[in-house]
This record gives C-alpha cells, structure tokens and sequence, in this order.
C-alpha cells in the first residue's frame, strides 16, 4: 500500500502541483483570508456595519469562491441546518456530516501528500471539540482540540471502542486510509476520501448532551419538554453547529434580530440583539429559543382561545411568525384572530397545514407534531 502510495503521489506532483519549487502546504496552514480585519471568525471578514442576515451571506458567500476554486463549482458543499461542512488546508481539505444519513466522509484534493493530510483530518473530526464556538465554519482555520470531543459516542473505530484521545483517533485514521480510502475523479484532478459510518443511535447520543438544558428551560419557561426537543430535532437534527442563510445559529436556528431580539427585549430586558457566537452556545441557544416559545404563547398569540390551537400556533409561528399564521386566515390580524378562534382545532391544523402563504411553513408543523409525538412516548 505504502508504495502504491508513493508511485500516485509522485505522478501527481509530476502532473498536478504548482511549478513552484516549494510543495504546498499539507496542513495548519497560515488560514487564508480575504482581508487583513479583526474579526475572528470568517476569515477576518469585515461584517461591523452589516446586518446578521448580510454578515452571514457574506461570510457564505466568500467561503464558497474559495472552496470553489478547489473543488468547481459540482462538488463544492456548504454548512446547513441539518449538514456540518468544515474546510481545511486551503480550502483543499473537507470534513462533512450529514446528520440525518449518519454518515461522515472525509475528503481533499491536495496534490501533495493526500495521505498526510486526510490523518489530519480524520483526527480533528473526531475529536472537534463539543463548544461550537471553538470551530469556524467560515474559513479553513484549525480545530484547537481540547475538551469533550463532540462525536464522542457517535462514532466507534475498528474495534469498537469510543473516540475521545488523540492516539485512538490516529489509529483509527490510520485504518481507514490503509483500509477504506477511495477516490473520485474531478475535472480538475482526483478526490481523496474516507466515508464514517456513525453509530445507529447517533442521533439519541447527541438528544442526551442536551437533555440537562433542556429539561433547565422547560421547568423557566412553561414549554413542555417534548416541545423543545421536537423543535431542535426539526430545526438541526441535534446539530449545535447549524447555520443558514437567513442568518439562524445552532440547535434552535434562532435568528439575532427576530427571535433573539424579542428575548432580549421582553425576557432578558437587555438591550440589542444575541451574537452569533452567543447563539452558538448551546445553553444560550436552547435557553433563548424555548424563551422565544414562550413569548409565542403567552404574548403574540395570547388571544387564541383553544389551547391546541394555540399549540399549533405556536409551533407554526416559530417558523414564519406570528403574521404568517394570522394571514392564513385573513389579511387584517384583528379579523384573523376572531376566524381562527371561531374554528376547531382539528380545522385550524388543515389550514395552517394547507393555506398558509408559505410552503415551508406548512411541513413544518407536520414536522414537530410527528416528533413531538416520539419524544412523548419516550
């Protein structure tokens, strides 16, 4: 194997690198910025006079020209609700979750050493620390790899056994480039990969890390617990990294100027609107969405008289809003409000699922009800 190896990557250095005599970086490169700005997340981006909405296109949308540059325009990936994407290395090293496959694959295009740098890879994935606020998802930056590793549970090496120190994640990235590498061909050269099969139960392993928080805002804010984790399971499949384009953070998908600036406001009585890396704490996160629940329930949609109307409210107005449910039953929100109480639940659930102005909106009520309803018979 070791010597197949060093035929490939001779004839790649002879074909594919730069006509540089120095070989390109392998790993824990100087990270590549746009700017020389102060901003620690997102490559140094200056974002001080943008909105949350504009900063988070803007740092998307500049990870995405560097990725793409490596990878064309086909294969580049992006961080979502539901996906964690972590470049690396230039941007010609990936790791990449998909949190409802449970699967994890581990990729570069490196033309120097692609071995070298895959193990590299494979080891600050699996030991990523659990504090989203230690990993930048806008630039190529390292991981510090220090605390509770994330996957810790969520993953088993070769002989079955959890991942939490360096040596056992090396071992096991070992294995998988002696054992399971692949390749996939490129129009500009060849991908390197490993694919990670996580456990059957990922998804419980990761609901357990934030039972205790959960459980901590049902009890401050009168939501049931089933609620909250309907939610999250909807919103980010338990990914306290998730993100959007419409500038959500984490397990919640909170919105800073919306949802967040409605907490700060009426619950926190604090001035302004949550960060990012605020909202990427998952205490902060769980906390300022159940609060914003809460605000849903016993201030915007006070008036609804039927409590499992106003459960179907609620859920459907965390998505699009308080106006969007109102509009889906009259334009004038007084008008709304005495049609919507005039119906029975049953019939205020068809038109919410739909009637309402936004697809989205309709599934996912759908959505939480179906999930609330596991978590109930847990």
């Amino acid at each position: 194997m070791k010597k197949a190896w060093l035929i490939m990557i001779a004839g790649l250095i002879a074909t594919g690198c730069s006509s540089s005599s120095q070989p390109e970086c392998i790993y824990n490169c100087t990270p590549t910025y746009p700017n020389n700005g102060n901003n620690n997340h997102g490559g140094g981006i200056n974002t001080g006079n943008m909105t949350n909405e504009q900063a988070i296109k803007a740092l998307m949308a500049y990870l995405a020209t560097q990725a793409k540059k490596q990878w064309g325009d086909d294969e580049f990936l992006q961080a979502g609700k539901h996906r964690y994407v972590k470049y690396f290395d230039g941007y010609r090293t990936r790791a990449h979750i998909d949190f409802d496959s449970g699967k994890i694959y581990v990729s570069t295009v490196a033309q120097y050493a692609p071995e070298a740098t895959l193990k590299k890879a494979i080891e600050e994935t699996l030991l990523m620390p659990a504090d989203p606020s230690q990993v930048d998802l806008f630039s190529d930056k390292s991981i510090p790899l220090n605390g509770k590793p994330f996957l810790l549970g969520q993953v088993k090496d070769h002989d079955n056994q959890d991942i939490q120190w360096p040596w056992r994640a090396g071992r096991f990235a070992d294995y998988l480039i002696e054992n399971k590498l692949r390749t996939k061909p490129l129009k500009r050269g060849t991908a390197y990969y490993v694919e990670i099969d996580m456990v059957s139960d990922h998804l419980e392993q990761r609901e357990y890390q934030y039972a205790d928080l959960i459980k901590r805002a049902s009890r401050q804010y009168g939501i049931s617990e089933d609620l909250i984790y309907a939610v999250v399971k909807t919103e980010s499949s338990f990914n306290p990294f998730a993100v959007s384009h419409a500038g959500a953070y984490g397990l919640m998908q909170v919105i800073p100027k919306t949802a967040g600036a409605d907490v700060f406001k009426l619950v926190k009585n604090k001035p302004g609107i949550p960060t990012k890396d605020y909202l990427f704490d998952p205490a902060n996160n769980i906390d300022t969405g159940t609060a914003y629940l809460h605000i849903l329930q016993t201030r915007y949609l006070r008036d609804v008289r039927n409590p499992t109307t106003k459960h179907y409210s609620m859920i459907s107005a965390y998505n699009s809003g308080t106006g969007g449910v109102l509009s889906t039953f009259d334009s004038d929100r007084q008008r709304a409000m005495d049609k919507l109480n005039q119906l029975q639940p049953n019939q205020a659930y068809w038109a919410l699922t739909n009637k309402h102005p936004k697809l989205e909106a309709r599934r996912y009520l759908e959505k939480v009800l179906n999930f609330q309803k596991e978590f109930q018979s847990l």
